[in-house]
């Protein structure tokens, strides 16, 4: 059986910056700490957060989400893709799907930052997995506010190993259903790249709302109230060579939102078909803490697929994820095959 990480992450660093145009040098991220403090806001691991990036003028957390006791700084950040690759080993994983970390929050409103800083994680990530293209693959970030940019750059990444395009729950305050996407979208099916909405959001106005809550609404409620959009406003029909994922917010949600649509579309009048993501190209990436049978009554086993957060130290996060569902008896072997291998190559292409 293969096994494919549906959701894995690199830790950006100083490394990731050196390939920042040198047109745009003065955009470059500033790593800044800020001395000890009993006051200082704490990670997930109970770190105090005393290292940031300066981006666009705006401090960024740089360690509040990095899982520091599961995994080694040169792995998280590969600077040692070799380490990076034994330890896929060790976990049995034989493709890991590559997502930022610093890009999972707002950062700029600035049409030539985010170009700056898109292009610079593309060519980073670039040649990384040049060095295990048949084991590392990644979701590119895209330039959304230079569409005149669009096509050269999506080009680029899928020749270069792009699988998905990296997208938030929202972004830039738009909807997904605006016509804002409608050129990515076009472009995704031209080129087989899927979009992949991760958990995060690029919306400063959100950001700011729940800046004190621990990320529940913030991060993941967006995202499954993008996957009812997709669905109830028929984004995803207009669009039908297109694959979707959801990735990071688990999958247990799925009957909730599932049985919310049907009572919509019954009350226009439709009736909501029982495979209504297979025939979206829609899937989700699931938890080991989901309850499965119940899940799969739902959603079916073809659109699930699972990830391990490789990096990251928050709720979504088990990086033994992969084996636990290969040899735990948590759902039928031939099942296990679908979400381990399977459907992870359909939603990526791979």
């Amino acid at each position: 059986m293969g096994t494919i990480d549906a959701d894995a992450h690199v830790i950006e660093s100083e490394a990731t910056f050196a390939y920042m145009d040198p047109e745009y040098s003065r955009l470059t991220p500033i790593p800044v700490t800020r001395r000890e403090s009993g006051n200082a806001e704490r990670g997930f691991e109970g770190q105090q957060l005393n290292d940031y990036w300066v981006v666009d003028g705006k401090l960024q957390p740089r360690s509040f989400n990095v899982g520091t006791k599961t995994t080694q700084k040169e792995a998280r950040e590969m600077s040692d893709v070799q380490m990076r690759l034994a330890h896929m080993d060790e976990l049995e994983i034989d493709t890991q799907v590559l997502y930022p970390t610093l890009y999972l929050r707002p950062f700029t409103q600035d049409p030539t930052v985010e170009w700056a800083m898109a292009k610079c994680y593309n060519r980073w990530i670039t040649d990384i997995v040049k060095r295990a293209p048949d084991r590392l693959r990644w979701a590119m970030v895209a330039p959304l506010l230079s569409p005149h940019r669009l096509r050269e750059e999506m080009e680029f990444c899928k020749e270069n190993g792009a699988c998905a395009v990296f997208l938030r729950a929202v972004e830039y305050d738009n909807r997904i259903g605006n016509e804002f996407f409608d050129q990515l979208y076009k472009l995704g099916e031209e080129l087989d790249l899927p979009m992949c909405f991760h958990s995060g959001l690029n919306s400063q106005l959100i950001q700011d709302i729940y800046a004190k809550e621990s990320g529940f609404v913030r991060a993941k409620l967006q995202c499954v109230g993008t996957f009812h959009s997709l669905i109830l406003e028929k984004v995803a029909a207009r669009y039908p060579k297109l694959r979707w994922g959801f990735v990071e917010i688990s999958a247990q949600w799925i009957p909730y939102a599932l049985n919310d649509l049907s009572l919509r579309f019954r009350r226009r009048g439709e009736e909501m078909s029982d495979t209504i993501m297979a025939d979206n190209n829609i899937y989700v990436a699931c938890q080991v803490t989901d309850d499965l049978d119940y899940v799969l009554k739902y959603s079916g086993t073809d659109n699930i697929v699972i990830g391990t957060d490789y990096g990251h130290s928050d709720t979504s996060t088990e990086i033994e994820a992969l084996r636990k569902l290969s040899n735990d008896g948590i759902v039928k072997p031939e099942v296990a095959k679908k979400i381990l291998d399977d459907n992870a190559r359909v939603l990526y292409g791979l």
